[in-house]
């Protein structure tokens, strides 16, 4: 097992044992500067430290009987170990008594009972702190320093503490924050658990290195105040923050490089912390300082963009000011004045707080946007890219407000309950001539990298919003640029022409684009030949938006008809072969061509006598070796998966069956592919993700119909086969694809899936325990139900595990709670399987039932993103009491009576939710039919006596609040 060193925090400290036996508290006397003849401490190729067993005995076992454990800078050794490509051996115990202790990679292992961990963690930020903010060693140990030098010794002495700090930096940052919710929650109450006195200390320092002269430190220090600031100020701790902060703005004698570093400081802590948690004084002192900081008056550059940055981090704290006309009066002119630096940076900045605003205070807005205009317009015509890029964003953010709006608009009147100020309506003639130019400033690379974003797609993406504010009204205005520019000899200017006409086919009518859709079709298909990359590329995009949205034959109309369909593939067919950036969007037209024949009845055999062709291209085109990435490849397989589930089976179901060997065959023979690097098997897993999303599709689809079943049915062993050998990979691409054919595979089996169940649930079981990648883990609880859908109640004997996984998952606070929700569902599932068997479960299913239909009630309304999670976790806690309810109907409906109670207060509840939405309301009345089912039985001979039974029964009959 591979081994690491780690380092405890009472083996570095020097501690008197005679006055401090237990080793804390200390000051910063205690603990020596870094050594002097450091340049010549050793740099050879391998580490060869010392083993000091009676300095260990003396400093170590001696006055130390309770260390504490391991915890940041141990962590921090680690780091810089793992830097440096260096493994300390076992047992080494460095000079000075500082043991190395060790840990497998599954977890670190604490050294005996040792003090709190809270008071280890403190002292060793402090220890941390002394390297960061001091760029020194606390400890003498040219070995220990060794571990750095060895990377850094190319650099000079500047550089290489710049680089100690860097380092350090991002140790104290992640002993603070982490990713992971369950993880950010331990470091918090790790942090909250800490004595106050030590705390303090903590904090001091931190304050004082924003005075540093080092940017790297002062930028450090003010990421970790923001992190500890969002822990303390939430909790009424650390009121004094906001002081200590503004009194370097207000003191006179203070550096430009401490308000610098203040005014970043306040800005993170703005980026970190709720508006609720700071006092309306607060809040206007805050402003004060920002704006003043960002004022013209300002000297120092580099004072004024800090400003900037903090006022856009301090705009959702600016709610009041921005009600009091004065006050957003002088807001808005400190900005748009910040708008004209000289300096870039601070024109950026002051743009992206004019996007923030938009999207914020969109209802002030209005006697601001003549001048926004303005500064926008000369931006995007004269200013540097990024600052352009941000004065296009500001017209995007409007749209996306606008259209927002337009949702709640009452359709008859036009009423909505917020003011709709119709700024892009009112601002089109002249808005839609400054985006089309912004069309024409194309990068030469552009189609190469996906993440290319230059101000042509900036202004294309905002005319794509812009068509979709206002409508037929853009028709007018794009259409001469496109005329005039589609022919010119300049590759620009078509480009430009093709990006526009693109832009503006959703949000205008049907009856407003057809004409000229029609007229241009023809022309589109001809420019495929383009002798330039770029126009074809866009040109492809063109077409693929058109088949998306103005081809729909189920519904009466499509560009796409009898007479032109075969030039359209014959065009598309030919240009698949172009270079990979055009294949790859000739492959969404594809797409959207086989999507729109989707439901079309009888249209559909229109496409049938192109399928083999259009087959054929796109398995040649997912060979391709001239692509530097696989997105072609998926971008081929995914056309050839809607082509499959869009055919017309009784005409191509040959052509289907005829294709299943082949896809088996291509993820078969990507076992044998020769792996010898992470890239490679990075592409493998794509390929086979790929092929099971292939495969799963041909299953669907032939497993539909009574007539092609049994050709699935004959090839689920290899099928089945080939599935389990993917899992090996460990991707989590290959394992989420391989599990949803797999699902497929169930459902089309049937009882006959049961005989894979024992080889197959030990990577259900991964799947399930899969926290890390919850994708995989919410698409093996979908496989559970496909599983229990299947085999019924010869699902049984693996029920105990699934169960209590399941369970688990419920339990955990690491697990993403996106999954959550089906889990619930995956509860009816099983208990429709089993029947009756589901009893052993009831006590442990039904709390946590009614414990998440209690969570469902204390959600916040007012967050968008939770009325969406609450309307799943309802929906899905109705289904699994559906499921449950329908498994016991025949013979255990009694065991569901003493929660009956509970669940007709639950639908009471969401009855009265006016955020409930209508899969919830449907899964609400289908309890309440299964409710009454389940009761149904017991009421036909109840004793007329059982109050509780009649009256449940009354209630579930009478109810109407659905």
């Amino acid at each position: 097992m591979h081994l690491f060193g780690v380092i405890t925090i009472h083996d570095m400290l020097p501690v008197n044992p005679n006055n401090n036996p237990n080793g804390v508290p200390f000051s910063w006397e205690q603990i020596p500067d870094e050594p002097k003849d450091m340049e010549s401490s050793d740099k050879t190729s391998n580490i060869d430290v010392p083993v000091h067993r009676q300095n260990y005995h003396q400093s170590s076992v001696s006055h130390h009987k309770k260390p504490p454990v391991m915890t940041t800078v141990a962590m921090a050794i680690v780091m810089m170990i793992k830097t440096t490509k260096i493994m300390v051996r076992r047992d080494t115990v460095f000079s000075r008594g500082v043991r190395v202790q060790f840990a497998s990679r599954s977890g670190l292992r604490k050294r005996g009972e040792g003090k709190t961990l809270a008071t280890a963690i403190a002292i060793e930020v402090i220890l941390i702190l002394r390297l960061l903010f001091e760029g020194k060693w606390p400890w003498r140990s040219p070995s220990i320093y060794w571990l750095l030098n060895h990377q850094m010794q190319k650099f000079e002495q500047r550089q290489r503490v710049l680089l100690s700090r860097r380092l350090a930096g991002i140790v104290l940052k992640n002993s603070l924050d982490a990713k992971e919710a369950a993880r950010k929650e331990n470091l918090i109450q790790q942090w909250v658990s800490i004595d106050i006195s030590i705390k303090s200390q903590i904090k001091s320092f931190l304050l004082n290195t924003l005075g540093s002269s080092v940017s790297e430190a002062c930028h450090t220090a003010a990421q970790v105040i923001a992190k500890i600031a969002s822990i303390e100020i939430p909790r009424k701790e650390w009121p004094e923050l906001i002081g200590l902060l503004l009194a370097n703005m207000t003191q006179p004698d203070r550096p430009a490089s401490l308000k610098q570093a203040t005014l970043e400081t306040l800005g993170y802590v703005c980026e970190e912390i709720s508006h609720h948690d700071l006092v309306q004084d607060e809040v206007n002192a805050i402003l004060t300082a920002v704006v003043q900081g960002m004022n013209v008056t300002e000297a120092n550059p580099e004072v004024r963009l800090a400003a900037t940055r903090a006022l856009y981090n301090a705009l959702d704290f600016a709610q009041t000011n921005f009600e009091n006309e004065m006050e957003r009066n002088y807001i808005m002119k400190v900005i748009c004045d910040a708008a004209l630096a000289k300096e870039t940076e601070i024109r950026q900045a002051a743009f992206e707080c004019l996007v923030s605003i938009a999207a914020t205070y969109y209802e002030v807005l209005e006697p601001y946007m003549l001048r926004i205009f303005e500064l926008t317009s000369s931006a995007v015509k004269g200013d540097e890219e990024a600052v352009a890029l941000q004065a296009v964003e500001f017209w995007s953010s409007i749209c996306d407000e606008e259209m927002e709006l337009q949702d709640y608009e009452v359709p008859e009147s036009g009423d909505s309950s917020a003011p709709h100020s119709r700024f892009i309506e009112k601002a089109l003639p002249t808005l839609v001539p400054m985006l089309l130019e912004t069309l024409l400033k194309q990068d030469e690379d552009q189609d190469q990298d996906d993440g290319t974003w230059n101000l042509a797609m900036a202004g294309g993406t905002c005319l794509c919003l812009v068509a979709r504010t206002v409508g037929d009204a853009v028709v007018p205005l794009v259409m001469p640029f496109v005329e005039a520019n589609i022919s010119k000899t300049e590759w620009r200017a078509r480009e430009a022409a093709t990006y526009a006409f693109g832009s503006i086919l959703e949000g205008p009518s049907t009856e407003k684009l057809s004409p000229m859709v029609n007229a241009g079709l023809d022309f589109l298909l001809s420019a495929m030949k383009d002798a330039n990359g770029h126009v074809k590329d866009t040109t492809a995009w063109t077409l693929s938006r058109i088949f998306e949205l103005l081809h729909s034959p189920a519904t009466g109309f499509s560009v796409v008809t009898p007479a032109n369909l075969q030039r359209i593939l014959g065009v598309l067919l030919d240009s698949i072969k172009d270079a990979p950036h055009v294949a790859e969007k000739v492959c969404g037209a594809i797409y959207y061509i086989a999507q729109g024949y989707e439901d079309a009845g009888t249209s559909s055999s229109l496409l049938t006598p192109f399928l083999r062709d259009i087959i054929t291209n796109l398995i040649v085109t997912a060979d391709r070796t001239d692509s530097s990435d696989s997105k072609l490849r998926s971008s081929a397989y995914e056309t050839l998966n809607e082509v499959v589930r869009c055919s017309n089976l009784a005409e191509t179901s040959q052509m289907i069956v005829e294709l299943l060997p082949v896809m088996m065959s291509k993820l078969e023979q990507t076992s044998n592919l020769q792996i010898v690097s992470s890239d490679d098997r990075e592409k493998q897993g794509d390929l086979q993700a790929s092929l099971c999303g292939v495969l799963q599709v041909i299953i669907q689809k032939l497993s539909s119909a009574d007539e092609t079943k049994p050709i699935i049915l004959q090839a689920a062993d290899q099928i089945m086969v080939l599935f389990l050998n993917v899992f090996a990979c460990r991707s989590s691409t290959v394992h989420e694809e391989a599990m949803l054919a797999i699902g497929a595979l169930a459902y089309a089996t049937g009882p006959d899936f049961g005989k894979y169940m024992q080889e197959f649930y030990k990577y259900l079981e991964m799947g399930l325990q899969n926290f890390e990648e919850y994708q995989v883990c919410a698409i093996s609880v979908g496989v559970v139900g496909d599983i229990c859908r299947a085999l019924d109640d010869k699902v049984l004997p693996y029920c105990d595990g699934i169960m209590t996984l399941l369970l688990k998952d419920l339990s955990s606070g690491e697990l993403h709670r996106s999954v959550k929700p089906p889990i619930f569902s995956c509860f009816g599932d099983i208990a429709l399987a089993i029947g009756e068997h589901f009893e052993k479960y009831i006590s442990y299913a039904l709390p946590m039932m009614q414990s998440a239909s209690e969570v469902c009630a204390q959600m916040d309304d007012n967050d968008e993103e939770m009325v969406d999670y609450g309307n799943q976790l309802r929906r899905s806690i109705f289904e699994a009491y559906s499921g449950i309810l329908q498994g016991f109907k025949n013979s255990k409906a009694d065991l569901m009576l003493p929660h009956a109670p509970h669940l007709l207060q639950f639908i009471e509840l969401v009855a009265n939710d006016r955020h409930r939405d209508e899969s919830v309301t449907k899964a609400a009345v289908a309890v309440l039919g299964d409710l009454a089912d389940a009761l149904a039985e017991r009421n036909s001979h109840m004793d007329p006596g059982d109050a509780r039974t009649c009256l449940l029964c009354l209630w579930v009959k009478g109810n109407h609040g659905l």
